[in-house]
């Protein structure tokens, strides 16, 4: 079906991956790069963390400072986490526009 000039389009529909509570999951910006798999981290909490990147995500998936992440905090020593998710720039962007960062300064 032909779309007329001026029309809105179809609806963008984007996928989002959202933080699991229960697993001690939550959102953060990536403020530095360590070096090896380690970076800091600003939590949606107000805590700064260091975070891991897990061996199954360190060649797949590359951090660069200001990318937003999930990251699960670890159970035993709360001040580290392992990074979980990196999000696209328009799943970024989404999340920003629906009010779900609210906590953090994208």
């Amino acid at each position: 079906m032909a779309e007329k000039k001026g029309d809105a389009g179809p609806e963008e529909y984007v996928w989002v991956r959202f933080p699991k509570e229960k697993d001690n999951e939550q959102f953060a910006i990536v403020l530095q790069l360590m070096g090896g798999d380690q970076i800091k981290a600003k939590c949606a909490d107000g805590l700064e963390r260091n975070c891991r990147i897990p061996g199954k995500m360190k060649k797949k998936v590359w951090l660069r400072e200001g990318d937003l992440i999930i990251i699960k905090i670890w159970d035993f020593q709360p001040i580290k986490a392992d990074v979980v998710w990196r999000f696209l720039g328009n799943q970024t962007e989404w999340l920003r526009r629906k009010g779900y960062l609210k906590n953090l300064a994208v």
